[in-house]
Parts: structure tokens; sequence; C-alpha cells
């Protein structure tokens, strides 16, 4: 039997929500590499013995040095009532960021501009009326602290490319290991410490509400912090 690439944490006929580990892609690239989409296609195949092809759609994805809770949906129905949620923004997204940085507020909300260059895959905070320039809104607040490092709690209002990544960068803080948008050094295992830390959103089929929360990495520097106070 095939072992899941990366933890579930919610499943049902209709979605799969998993834990994504840092330097997994959710889809193929130009690296080659196998994306976690196709091996959980290949897992559940096996799994339920299925005769046929699986059907897997990718509900939403996230940058592949970024961990966390990541929502498939296993039926084209949901799919689409899925991709509905995200456009009404009625499926809340929740992240986990340490800064090597302090905000120069304890909690703010950030409304600014970005357009991406895409010879070098990244965003820049630019002027309203740049060519390209699409708004990116995100909530923050500041819910730990240690001797070098921040704890940030982000609501995203909107999904930009590497939104969260650029505007904290923007505000002097940037996102641990993430080279690409300022940070000092790379993390051991390639990732930054981005962490998709809960989704919450009525369930597209069965109409009830439901909360999935991805469990926190147990390495530094996110085992500095107290979080009994937290979410």
């Amino acid at each position: 039997m095939l072992k899941p690439p990366s933890d579930i944490l919610y499943e049902d006929n209709h979605l799969l929500a998993v834990n994504k580990r840092p330097g997994q892609i959710v889809q193929g690239d130009k690296t080659g590499d196998v994306p976690l989409s196709e091996l959980f296609k290949a897992y559940i195949k096996q799994r339920d013995q299925k005769p046929g092809n699986v059907f897997l759609g990718v509900a939403h994805r996230l940058d592949r040095p970024v961990g966390g809770v990541l929502l498939f949906a296993k039926t084209g129905k949901g799919l689409e009532r899925v991709n509905a949620l995200i456009r009404e923004r009625q499926l809340q997204k929740t992240y986990w960021a340490v800064t090597r940085g302090t905000p120069p507020r304890t909690q703010d909300d950030l409304v600014q501009y970005l357009y991406k260059n895409e010879k070098q895959n990244k965003s820049y905070v630019c002027p309203p009326d740049r060519a390209g320039a699409l708004q990116a809104s995100l909530s923050y607040k500041v819910i730990g602290r240690s001797q070098s490092f921040t704890l940030l709690q982000i609501e995203l209002h909107t999904g930009r490319h590497h939104q969260i990544r650029a505007q904290l960068s923007s505000i002097g803080c940037p996102v641990v290991g993430d080279l690409k948008y300022g940070d000092k050094r790379s993390n051991p295992d390639g990732g930054i410490c981005l962490h998709a830390r809960r989704l919450r959103f009525i369930h597209p089929v069965q109409k009830i509400p439901l909360e999935i929360i991805a469990p926190l990495p147990d390495t530094a520097p996110w085992i500095y912090f107290d979080f009994d106070t937290a979410d």
C-alpha cells in the first residue's frame, strides 16, 4: 500500500484536505517534479481500489516553500462550489508567519497594490496606477515574540501572487527563510516560515461549517513561541 504523500487532515466524498510540507508542489511545473495532486490520485486509486481515473481538483494553491492546509475537491461539482466560495470570499484563510523584523503596529490592515515580474517570478508593491497592478489586502496581528523573531497571524482577503511574502517584506518583516523577499539566510529544509494554519468555510455540499487546522512544524523557530493564546 502506498503511503499518503502528506498528512490527511480531513476527507469525505467531496473534499480532501492535507497538510502540505514545504518543498512539495501542488501542481506540475517546469521542474518536472511530481505534484501532490498526482501523488494523491495514485494513493486514492490504490487505497480505494478504483478501476478508473481518480478526479482530484486543485481548489487553491500554496507556494512551493510554504506548508500547511491545502484543499482538494474529489468531484467536479465539489470543485465548482469551492471555486465559487473563493470567488465570493466565503472561504476564510488564516496563515501564521515567523518574521525576522517587528511590524510597526501590533495589528493592522495592509491594503496595497502588487505587480508580478514574470521573469523574476516575484511580486512588488507598487502605485495603484501602474500597469498590471492588482489590489492586495490582508490583516495581521502579533501573537508571539521571541528574542529574534515575531509570530504573526494573518487573515488573507485577496489571493495575489506571493502576496503575504511581498506585503510583509514591504513593512520590513520578511518571512524567515525567504531569501527572495529579503531575509538574511535560508532554512535547512529550503522552506520558509509561512504556514497555512486554518481554513474556515461552509461545506459546499453538506452545508455544515468546517474548520480545518494544520499542525505547526515542531522545529525552530516555531518551537520558540507559546501558542496557548493564539488562534
